[in-house]
């Protein structure tokens, strides 16, 4: 898949395509991201949201990418997590993403590939349940926000 990204696909960059997807939300269903844990339920149900409207990632795809580089953000913020290049990390060959996350030392996880599969393939993908695998978080897991238009 070849993306037409505002920014280089880079750690350094990544909370510059975060902060689209802030934008994004806010202007496509008036959804305030703030970066909390609890906006990753408002990003899953955007998500599906949009996918009930037949938008696939293959349409979107820069979109898409500055979603998942919202959630890293989430994990980077909030879990302690950095931005790292793929390519010379464990991860290299195993996604198909330039960027992933590094938790707790040996520990990767790649929000960017999960938000894709979460648009493509439904709510088995479900944004939150990410979230809690990687960092234990201890809410409980909800469907869709209510509140999406």
């Amino acid at each position: 898949m070849q993306l037409r990204l505002k920014y280089p696909p880079t750690p350094e960059a990544a909370p510059q395509h975060a902060a689209l997807c802030v934008s994004a939300a806010l202007l496509l269903n008036d959804i305030d991201l703030d970066y909390s844990v609890d906006s990753v339920m408002r990003l899953d149900g955007l998500l599906e949201y949009l996918r009930q409207g037949g938008l696939t990632s293959e349409r979107m795809a820069e979109v898409v990418f500055a979603f998942g580089c919202y959630m890293g953000e989430v994990f980077v913020r909030r879990a302690g997590g950095a931005w790292r290049a793929t390519v010379g990390s464990p991860m290299e060959g195993v996604t198909g993403f330039p960027l992933v996350i590094q938790l707790d030392g040996h520990r990767y996880c790649n929000p960017i590939g999960k938000v894709f599969k979460r648009l493509d393939q439904g709510p088995v993908h479900a944004l939150p349940a990410f979230y809690r695998l990687y960092t234990r978080w201890d809410a409980p897991a909800l469907g869709p926000d209510p509140a999406v238009h």
